[in-house]
C-alpha cells in the first residue's frame, strides 16, 4: 500500500477483542496481555489510527448486572492495567458501544474510560463522545453505535442518522464502529432486513450502513457476528459488514470460522472516499494470541462472500490481500 504520507489517512481495524477475564473464574494471559498483539503491532502502529471493539469493562470488583449461562450468556472483567496494552500495541481507539461494556454496571464502564484515558487510548461509546484525530490536517471523529434502546442504536436509526449527519459536517473524515448483527457461523452472510439473535433484534445492518454512507459517513466497520463478513464499496466508500473475533482470549469460541481474525487496513482520501486497502489474515485459537494466517483463510472467505452478496460492488480482492476498486 502506498504511504500514507503521500495522501489521506490510514485506519487499521479489527473486530472483538476481550484480553481476558477473571470472572467468573479466572482465566488471563500471564503477560498481562501482551502476546496477544506481539504480532499485529506492526500493522497497528504503522496506521495513522488503529481501532477495535474492545469486549467488557476494564475494571476489579464490583457486581454483574446478569448471570452467565454457559453457552448463552457471557460476562467479562478484565483488569485495568491491560489498557496499557492496548496502547502500546498501537490501537489508539477503542468501541465501547456492545453488550459487554456494561457487564459490571456503570462503575465498571466509568473504569474502563479511566484506564483507556490513562493509557492514552481514545473511546466512543453509546453515551456520545466522538474519538477525534488530526492527521496531518485532516479531521477525522469515529462513533461508535450498537443495537438495543438508544441512543446510538441502529435498531433506531432515525436518531442515530441524524447524529451522523451532523457530525459528518464536522469532520473531513466521519468513521462508523457498529456492533450489531446476528451471531455465528449461521451468520456469515449479510441478511437484508432486521437480523436477530436468539430473538433479539440486532439492526437492519445492511439498509443503516447504506443510509450512513448518503448521509455522510464515510468508513464503516461492523464488528458483533463473531465472524467475518463480506466487504462492499457503496458510493466510494467502504463498508465491512464484519470483522469477526481478534483476540478474544478464551471467551468466544474460536472454531471454524470464528477463529478467522482479519486485519483490514484502508488509505481515504481527504474526504473520506477509499482509494486502497489490505486485508492481513489471522488465526486465533483457544487461549493464544491471534497469529499470522500462511493459509489467508479470512482473506479467502472475504473475497467469497462479498462476491456473493455484492456482486455490484466495485471491490477487487489480490491474493495477497490487496484491496482496490476497479476503477482504479
Amino acid at each position: 500500500m502506498a504511504s500514507s504520507a503521500e495522501r489521506g489517512v490510514t485506519v487499521a481495524a479489527v473486530g472483538d477483542v476481550m484480553m481476558g477475564s477473571d470472572f467468573p473464574a479466572p482465566r488471563l494471559p500471564r503477560d498481562g496481555g501482551r502476546s496477544l498483539f506481539a504480532a499485529a503491532a506492526p500493522i497497528f502502529r504503522r496506521a495513522d489510527i488503529a481501532m477495535a471493539n474492545l469486549e467488557g469493562p476494564l475494571c476489579e470488583g464490583g457486581t454483574p448486572l446478569k448471570e452467565p449461562i454457559s453457552g448463552r450468556r457471557y460476562i467479562f472483567r478484565t483488569p485495568p492495567a491491560f489498557a496499557q496494552t492496548l496502547g502500546d500495541a498501537g490501537i489508539s481507539m477503542v468501541s465501547l458501544a456492545n453488550n459487554h461494556a456494561r457487564d459490571f454496571g456503570r462503575e465498571g464502564l466509568a473504569s474502563t474510560r479511566q484506564a483507556l484515558a490513562r493509557a492514552g487510548v481514545l473511546y466512543s461509546s453509546k453515551k456520545g463522545e466522538v474519538a477525534e484525530f488530526l492527521v496531518r490536517g485532516v479531521r477525522v471523529g469515529i462513533i461508535s453505535l450498537s443495537f438495543g434502546p438508544p441512543p446510538r442504536s441502529i435498531t433506531f436509526p432515525a436518531q442515530a442518522l441524524r447524529e451522523i449527519a451532523r457530525e459528518a459536517g464536522n469532520y473531513d473524515i466521519l468513521i462508523l464502529s457498529i456492533h450489531a448483527g446476528a451471531e455465528g457461523r449461521d451468520a456469515l452472510h449479510v441478511a437484508p432486513g432486521m437480523e436477530r439473535y436468539l430473538e433479539e433484534p440486532r439492526g437492519d445492518l445492511l439498509s443503516f450502513a447504506h443510509q450512513a454512507v448518503e448521509a455522510g459517513a464515510d468508513l464503516v466497520v461492523a464488528h458483533g457476528p463473531h465472524v467475518p463478513r463480506a466487504l462492499e464499496v457503496y458510493h466510494g466508500r467502504l463498508i465491512a459488514y464484519s470483522l469477526g473475533n481478534f483476540a478474544t482470549y478464551g471467551g468466544v469460541s474460536v472454531v471454524g470460522e470464528s477463529g478467522y481474525a482479519p486485519l483490514l487496513t484502508v488509505r481515504l482520501d481527504k474526504d473520506g472516499s477509499f482509494l486502497e486497502g489490505t486485508l492481513d489474515s489471522f488465526r486465533q485459537s483457544y487461549l493464544a494470541a491471534p497469529a499470522p494466517d500462511p493459509k489467508r483463510r479470512a482473506l479467502s472467505l472475504m473475497r467469497r462472500l462479498s462476491a456473493e452478496d455484492f456482486p455490484d460492488s466495485p471491490l477487487s480482492f489480490g491474493s495477497r490481500g490487496e484491496l482496490k476498486t476497479l476503477n482504479k
